[in-house]
């Protein structure tokens, strides 16, 4: 099969592709033959030396990725969930190494959810680890409730977007910080409000939250808590700028939370059910060949990126 080794921390140039062996499933797995898998900040951050390179860096080389929609070829003695044929979508293995820069991948059963026939592989690909997160962060972590202020920065991201339309879903008011170019689109995911935070400091203009998703960390968790009521809540995402969130929001009252995305069938499993109903739906802004991983990553880096960037085979 094909696949995309990364060498070594660093450039995209250190992403080869190459062939290997078709990997086989243990008894709680099954063989998945990839249509599309998504990439995320974390992808390019790690191939850099960053994100979750400490953790695998004594695994060199090594495949990444983690956003996969395919169709099951094999299926393990112990997992009898599925069946061969069955379309399915998942987040893998995170934050260990997925290994969907391949044609073929193993996964745990208890990871996937089925694709719902109305959803292309692609939209489905996009909507594993930035919908899981978002999910994870409204609901399991700061169970948003109806009628609950909730500010979304980078609300046209990939984790943003996703978590504008789940937030909405929860009966939340939402305010979605963007550029004005992404002012339109914000505002057709559900938000309430945009705010231009390239015009004004968002801050200014923003009171009374109940709950903030921070997906930029460094100042934006000072600036945020500036907003939040009393016994609200912020949850900052990127690993590296936001160890202090907790301390700093306690010294006010307010509750701060890191998180890290888990694996999780029954998430996914919400999450389709989501999209089979067109409660959410993934925006996907760019779509490449797999063998122009390379592409897909520089895309990515340019931090504009509006929704996910999907790679198919």
């Amino acid at each position: 099969m094909k696949a995309i080794i990364l060498k070594d921390f660093g450039r995209v140039e250190n992403l080869e592709l190459t062939e290997k062996q078709i990997p086989v499933p243990c008894a709680n797995e099954v063989l998945i033959k990839l249509s599309a898998i998504s990439i995320n900040p974390v992808d390019v951050k790690t191939r850099s030396g960053k994100g979750i390179a400490g953790l695998i860096k004594d695994q060199l080389p090594v495949i990444l990725g983690w956003d996969i929609s395919g169709t099951i070829t094999e299926i393990g003695a112990e997992a009898t969930r599925f069946k061969t044929g069955d379309e399915v979508f998942a987040m893998l293995a995170f934050p260990g190494l997925g290994n969907t820069y391949a044609e073929y991948v193993v996964a745990k059963a208890d990871e996937l959810a089925i694709k719902p026939e109305n959803v292309s592989h692609n939209d489905a690909a996009a909507a594993s680890l930035a919908a899981l997160t978002a999910w994870q962060a409204l609901t399991t972590h700061a169970n948003v409730q109806a009628g609950q202020r909730v500010l979304i920065h980078a609300a046209a991201g990939g984790v943003g977007h996703y978590a504008v339309q789940m937030a909405k879903h929860l009966g939340a008011y939402v305010i979605g910080t963007a550029s004005a170019a992404n002012r339109d689109f914000v505002l057709e995911l559900g938000a309430d409000e945009h705010v231009d935070y390239q015009a004004q400091p968002f801050e200014e203009v923003i009171k009374d939250i109940d709950f903030v998703l921070d997906s930029m960390g460094g100042d934006y968790i000072d600036r945020s808590l500036k907003v939040i009521k009393k016994g609200g809540t912020i949850i900052s995402i990127p690993s590296g700028l936001n160890e202090t969130v907790t301390e700093k929001a306690k010294a006010l009252g307010i509750n701060g939370y890191t998180i890290r995305v888990k694996p999780d069938g029954k998430d996914m499993e919400e999450i389709a059910r989501l999209l089979a109903d067109g409660t959410i739906r993934s925006h996907v802004s760019a779509v490449f060949p797999f063998e122009e991983m390379a592409a897909a990553h520089q895309q990515i880096e340019i931090g504009r990126t509006v929704g996910k960037v999907v790679l198919t085979f």
